[in-house]
């Protein structure tokens, strides 16, 4: 079909009308127009990097990014915020590092732009990711993402200007324990210049640290600073094998007889050359090969923590310090040698798992396990070689790739006869159950294509003179694609059936393949050159050398890139994410760089379509040049796609920095500070957001803003007036979770389906003219009939699991068809499995009939391949989920149902009391922490005591055994804790089936259990505290979410023993009748002893007076008769008058005693 010089997705462009021009000319001028139409704006680039706190404001300087341990250094300032919103006595710590941001265009002064950007509201806006980690035991499995706007910082340096010469916008850089790898995306808040969103890895480093004179350097061996050309000119690319998404540190050998990697934590926008300090092998040793003997370090594989290479078929690995994954450091001090010997031929690459495996000679390959920082080694199979199981006498592994999902090792294995023949075998080992099966014999010849794209292999097929070659062997996770490749290109999905793609050469040799596992894959031959091929097609595209390739690398030495030159040596070839990049060494006038680069898939097709498709047409007196579009399709759009993080299990967080207090905006280095201990407490209070009891508000900031809430216009009153303490203003809103993030109109990264989960979209399709045909049905009048010629197909990877509906509806008014797909799960395909962990990988891809290669929608970042999308499925338990204790409802409900409620005596507003003889109604919730949403678990579940105790210091956790005796209705050892009425129990009725219709807990304490006849601690009745569990296993259907719940539940009230009771009955009746009789006694025998003690005070006085009248009789002689008669009648009257004194009062206490 001849039409316009268009693109299908961009706007319709008339015929272009030349004069006798080379039509290579003109399909490079017109292709070229394009972009400068759409890129009508400055080419403007985000430039990122990391600075220390000390180094905050000066210019240019970066760090490296390998401390992990967070500082305390900001909880001062947080003293002085007395009058703001936030809980001064908190703990607040800050991170290791910022994020420095600028932007420079072309041929500016950056400078001059930044301050230009501030003063118009530009504004970065950066959104940190970070990477779950491959332990998911000690780990939390979660999508974290944490949105921050970028502070202004001016510059330290001297400036004569009022205001500012320099500046930076400056966010935290966090730290998030098990993360390793961190995606920091910059993008702007849509005002002043336009610049493009960017991607950077921003990863820990944990081969780096300080030396004595507190400079960096690596722990693997020493950096060498001075790239010499004869280290890359000239020399074979080589593959980077990597964990995919959770490599922090990537590595890079094959440089010719020396022992240098390159090395790089930012996916290679800067790297170092490192020479390793590894021991290599003498010759002549006995582990040592006796020819072939080389420096040069051949294969080299990244993983979490642990770094793999290969040296004269010695394989020696070197774990990173990395404290953020561990609990204790346990870095490597040197390099060490892994397995025995003899070594493997090659390492083979390790994509998903912390798994390794090699290829050897022996028909037995090596197999490294990384677990917590520590390398184990096993050679497999265990019990024999694979030469015994598929009957052959010699053998040998060329290739072997590992499918975590399924436990498999795919093993290439190369069969040696009597009669010098070579056949070549597919074997699968399952590294669980150790068995072995064969797969599939590869044919000795390449077959006959006879001018066809692709052919089934069936064994009937005629075959050429070329021998099969097979090299390497690799297998896609998400859609089980599984490719052989040698000097050929087989292709299969089910491991059974294979597919031969004529489209490669037989004359050529595949050295290596790199796959994006979003659909693109991509080739490098032996000879250099690259060819690519979107899984699920069967055409195959060369890319270098081609027409496109010489038109593109025209233009960019035209336009003076300097990621081009004429003298180029391509290092590595790899993708990220879904962008596939070069690492390409550059020879200009004798200087070389090493740079990363774009691989320009999609023009390199674009051209190549115009420069093979074109034709010249004479009108009159000129010519006319047109363009045969192959897309079936002018404009493809995604419709009624739903939100993105109830499938993708997003959870993202919102902060933005706190308002200064200064008319010019800028911060200073105490509210970057403040910046970052509020970010630090906003994560933990994510990490600390997992408590078995449910909060009142499903959010994890809730709690920090809740005493405060209510007082929002009073600190927004202070900030207004500039009245805020230490000057700055912590807004409350300013700190959030994201709930409802909106679909970017495209498929999202990838999807999770729980039991029966549904996921619909629609794909509109404006197709190209003539694409209906009407038909006319012979009969009674007549009636048409439309028919498209626009078709969509959906690939699934595992159609026995998930199922696809398509709804196709023509829109003859628009000429387009809008198809509504629906994805659902058929709930056959798994068990019941912990929120994140061990999903079942799948995939859908959707493909327009006849689009592939051939599509392409022009954006403002370049064009983009279209009518071909894959989408990772999971399958299982989606991660963010989890089961909570409703205590807000179940007081809410006992209240209602026992008519009362008591609480214990010492409140507790964290872990509420449950009298003993009220019935106990518990409910639970299922909460969302992706979406928010929070409702009432209507599943079944099974409620076990597990442990116990009087106090919260003497918990103890029970065996198994006392878990029956203690939960189960068939105990028969008088050891129950509780019943119910509940009659639904497990198959093996050992225990109790629940739900939130069931009438409730009967506390029992029988006679062996551990709460029967507990001693009070005081005046109060005994207490106790369960230690329940609560499990959904094996008795819901309802969801693919194997739900534990382990919380603490505290009782009072306990009755006491029959025993312990009558014993406290005798002890206080006795102490009771004790005291009535002494009261009694005391109340009848008080009188007497009062009436005795007068008569004995009476004597006394007699004797004190007797011996008074002696001793005064002796000094002062014989006195008168009337002088002592009258002295003896005074003292019997002063006598007399003290006992009538005294006995009223006597009187008086014994009336108040009694």
């Amino acid at each position: 079909m001849c039409g316009s010089a268009m693109f299908p997705a961009g706007p319709r462009w008339p015929r272009v009308r030349v004069l006798q021009v080379l039509w290579a000319l003109l399909a490079v001028l017109l292709a070229s127009r394009r972009l400068w139409a759409i890129k009508d704006f400055d080419e403007c680039t985000w430039q990122v990097v990391l600075n220390e706190f000390k180094r905050v404001g000066e210019n240019g300087e970066s760090d490296r990014f390998f401390e992990q341990e967070l500082v305390d250094t900001v909880g001062n300032l947080f003293h002085m915020l007395v009058d703001s919103p936030i809980d001064p006595r908190e703990k607040y710590l800050g991170f290791p590092y910022y994020l420095k941001i600028n932007y420079s265009c072309e041929e500016k002064h950056s400078e001059d732009l930044v301050r230009m950007g501030h003063l118009t509201g530009l504004k970065p806006v950066v959104l940190v990711t970070f990477q779950s980690p491959v332990n998911f035991y000690r780990w939390k499995i979660e999508q974290l993402q944490i949105q921050m706007e970028a502070a202004p910082f001016r510059s330290k340096e001297p400036c004569v200007a009022e205001e500012v010469c320099s500046m930076s916008w400056y966010t935290p850089m966090p730290i998030k324990n098990g993360s390793v790898v961190m995606r920091v995306d910059v993008s702007s808040n849509g005002l002043g210049t336009f610049i493009p969103d960017e991607r950077f890895q921003v990863n820990i480093n944990g081969f780096l640290k300080r030396n004595q004179d507190n400079n960096i350097q690596f722990t693997v061996g020493d950096e060498l600073f001075n790239l010499m050309p004869q280290y890359f000119v000239g020399i074979s690319s080589r593959p980077l094998w990597h964990t995919v998404d959770q490599s922090p540190v990537l590595i890079l050998g094959g440089i010719p007889n020396e022992k240098y990697v390159l090395m790089t934590d930012t996916s290679f926008r800067d790297f170092s050359l490192v020479e390793l300090s590894i021991d290599s092998c003498w010759v002549g040793s006995f582990y040592c090969p006796q020819s072939g003997f080389t420096a040069t370090i051949y294969d080299t594989v990244a993983t979490e923590s642990t770094l793999f290479i290969r040296q004269n078929q010695l394989v020696y690995y070197f774990t990173g310090t990395y404290t953020t994954l561990y609990e204790r450091n346990r870095g490597s001090g040197e390099w060490a040698v892994a397995g025995p010997t003899p070594a493997p031929k090659k390492i083979a690459e390790a994509q998903f798992k912390n798994n390794l495996s090699t290829a050897g000679h022996s028909g037995s390959c090596h197999w490294f396990d990384i677990k917590n920082g520590q390398v184990s080694f096993e050679m497999l199979p265990r019990q024999w070689s694979v030469c015994e199981q598929i009957g052959v006498t010699t053998c040998s592994i060329i290739w072997s790739d590992y499918i975590a999902g399924e436990y498999t090792l795919l093993l290439l294995v190369e069969s040696e006869y009597e009669n010098a023949s070579k056949r070549f075998q597919v074997v699968s080992y399952n590294t669980a159950s150790d068995e072995l099966e064969l797969l599939y014999r590869i044919p000795e010849f390449i077959p006959e294509a006879r001018g066809l794209e692709f052919l089934m292999i069936l064994g009937t097929e005629s075959y050429t003179n070329t021998v099969m070659a097979p090299k390497g062997i690799s297998c896609n996770p998400y859609n089980h694609l599984i490719f052989i490749w040698g000097n050929f290109l087989l292709q299969s999905s089910n491991k059974e059936n294979f597919i031969y793609l004529a489209d490669f050469p037989k004359e050529l040799s595949i050295k290596y393949m790199t796959r994006s596992f979003r659909g693109a894959v991509a080739i490098v031959t032996e000879t250099e050159e690259i060819w690519y091929l979107l899984e699920g097609s069967y055409r195959v595209y060369r890319l270098f050398p081609s027409k496109g390739w010489k038109v593109h690398i025209s233009l960019q030495l035209m336009q003076q890139s300097s990621l081009y030159a004429s003298n180029e040596t391509m290092l590595t070839l790899f993708y990220e994410g879904s962008k596939l990049y070069q690492l390409v060494y550059l020879m200009n006038n004798q200087k070389g760089q090493l740079v990363k680069r774009l691989m320009p898939v999609e023009q390199l097709l674009m051209y190549q379509q115009h420069t093979s498709h074109y034709d010249l047409d004479r009108k009159g007196g000129y010519l006319m040049l047109s363009f045969t579009n192959f897309c079936p399709f002018s404009v493809m759009r995604l419709r009624n796609l739903p939100g993105p993080q109830r499938y993708t299990r997003q959870e993202r967080y919102r902060a933005r920095p706190p308002r200064v207090l200064e008319r010019s905006g800028f911060h200073n280095e105490n509210s970057l500070a403040i910046y970052q201990g509020l970010i630090y407490y906003l994560l933990w209070l994510h990490s600390v957001y997992d408590k078995p009891y449910a909060d009142p508000v499903h959010d994890p900031t809730w709690r920090w803003w809740e005493k405060n809430k209510q007082d929002q216009d009073y600190y927004f009153f202070l900030a207004s007036n500039w009245r805020s303490a230490g000057g700055v203003s912590i807004e409350m809103d300013s700190y959030e979770k994201i709930y409802n993030l909106k679909s970017a109109y495209e498929l999202p990264e990838r999807i999770f389906l729980d039991k029966g989960t549904e996921y619909s979209f629609a794909i509109f399709l404006s197709a190209q003219s003539h694409s209906f045909r009407t038909m006319a049905d012979l009969g009674a009048g007549t009636v048409f009939e439309l028919h498209s010629q626009v078709d969509v197909g959906v690939v699934l990877a595992d159609p026995g699991c998930i199922e696809a509906s398509v709804k196709q509806e023509v829109l003859i008014n628009r000429n387009a068809v809008l198809f509504s797909i629906t994805l659902k799960d058929k709930k056959v395909c798994y068990d019941q499995g912990i929120s994140g962990h061990h999903l079942m990988k799948s995939s859908m891809t959707v493909n327009v009939v006849g689009s592939s290669g051939l599509c392409f929608q022009e954006t403002h970042v370049g064009p983009r391949i279209e009518g071909n999308l894959m989408v990772p499925v999971f399958i299982g338990c989606p991660p963010g989920k989890r089961l909570a204790f409703d205590i807000t409802y179940t007081l809410e409900y006992s209240r209602l149902k026992n008519k009362h409620y008591f609480d214990c005596v010492q409140v507790d507003p964290e872990m509420p009391c449950f009298l003993f003889r009220d019935i106990f109604y518990p409910f639970f919730l299922i909460q969302d922490l992706v979406t928010g949403d929070s409702g009432s678990f209507q599943g079944s579940y099974v409620l076990l005591v597990v442990g116990g105790g009087p106090t919260l210091d003497t918990l103890k956790d029970y065996n198994k055994d006392e878990i029956y005796r203690f939960n189960s209705p068939l105990d028969k050892t008088n050891s129950l804790i509780w019943t119910t009425r509940t009659k639904r129990t497990t198959k093996d009725s050992a225990f109790h089936i629940m739900s939130h219709e069931s009438p409730g807990i009967e506390w029992l304490c029988l006679e062996n259990a551990p709460c029967y006849d507990n001693v009070p601690q005081g005046i109060f009745a005994p207490e106790f505290f369960f230690k329940v569990l609560v499990s959904n296993r094996g008795v819901d259907t309802s969801t693919y979410c194997n739900y534990q719940l382990t919380f603490l539940l505290h009782i009072h009230g306990l009755p006491l023993s029959p025993k312990r009771a009558l014993f406290i009955l005798m002890v206080s009746v006795s102490v009771f009748v004790g005291l009535v009789i002494f009261y009694i006694a005391f109340c009848l025998l008080w009188p007497l002893v009062v009436k005795g003690c007068t008569m004995i005070r009476w004597k006394i006085n007699d004797v004190i007076a007797s011996e008074s009248y002696s001793t005064y009789a002796s000094i002062s002689g014989m006195s008168s008769m009337q002088s002592l008669r009258r002295s003896r009648m005074g003292s019997m009257f002063s006598s007399r008058m003290t006992e009538d004194k005294a006995e009223p009062k006597e009187a008086v206490e014994r009336q108040v005693m009694t």
